[in-house]
């Protein structure tokens, strides 16, 4: 058994996941053993495949269809062989040895799921961190972002000491350690979402039998792009998975 798994979902995204791929080669500790599974739900052709022969622990799969986040993350459970499991999107880039970290952090713990410090190019925290999801603060996040400001800093957890460990009930998929166990127990993502909200009923899976926990003691960087924002396609997709989030664990309105 190996210490640790990772997947990463690539879609037409090659330069970024071959500098993920690259980051946490570098910084990861020959000690950590490590396999990085690319899953390739891309429609166009690429040469991530190359990957395999610049490095002996990637494995690269390419389904032939786009699974989509969770799906892509999906297709390697059966071949999980790891103690931990990263759930790493392809706009992450690691600048220390994180994963020994978070290992680490976890054992200490005893938790299910840690997340790092997410921070953008200039070292800024993001909001990545948020408490449980209501209809309010979804609608607030999509279509007032502007206004209902205190609101906005209660729900995405900025009254919090990020300099010391919490609870996250739900904390952004960009970047995730999570006993391999413990997700396959859970059946990795719920199939039931394409892409957006899977990360959100997986931490609320994992809180439901276990703990998420944020861990202050690792920084990795994360570039963040809303794309549901910007995309009237994406922002269907968004919908559609809010509409059988809340279907599933209830209508909370506040």
């Amino acid at each position: 058994m190996i210490d640790i798994s990772i997947t990463i979902v690539a879609f037409n995204d090659e330069d970024d996941v071959r500098n993920a791929v690259c980051s946490i080669m570098e910084h990861t500790a020959d000690r950590i053993s490590k396999r990085i599974y690319i899953v390739d739900n891309s429609t166009q052709s690429n040469e991530l495949s190359s990957l395999v022969k610049e490095y002996e622990e990637v494995v690269y799969k390419r389904p032939g269809e786009n699974l989509g986040f969770g799906g892509g993350h999906n297709y390697v459970l059966k071949d999980l062989d790891s103690k931990y499991h990263a759930i790493v999107n392809p706009d992450i880039l690691l600048t220390e040895d994180s994963f020994s970290i978070l290992l680490a952090f976890l054992e200490q713990q005893g938790a299910g799921m840690a997340v790092p410090r997410l921070v953008d190019g200039e070292g800024v925290l993001e909001a990545v961190y948020r408490r449980e999801l209501t209809v309010s603060d979804m609608v607030i996040r999509m279509l007032f972002s502007k206004h209902f400001k205190k609101r906005q800093r209660y729900h995405t957890m900025q009254d919090m000491d990020y300099g010391k460990p919490f609870q996250v009930p739900f904390a952004q998929g960009s970047f995730l350690v999570i006993r391999s166990e413990l997700f396959a127990r859970l059946g990795g993502f719920d199939p039931r979402y394409f892409m957006y909200m899977e990360d959100a009923d997986l931490c609320r899976q994992v809180n439901d039998v276990s703990s998420v926990l944020y861990c202050p003691e690792t920084s990795v960087i994360h570039k963040w792009e809303r794309g549901s924002h910007k995309d009237m396609h994406l922002l269907k997709i968004h919908l559609v998975s809010m509409f059988r989030y809340f279907g599933k664990w209830g209508w909370k309105l506040w």
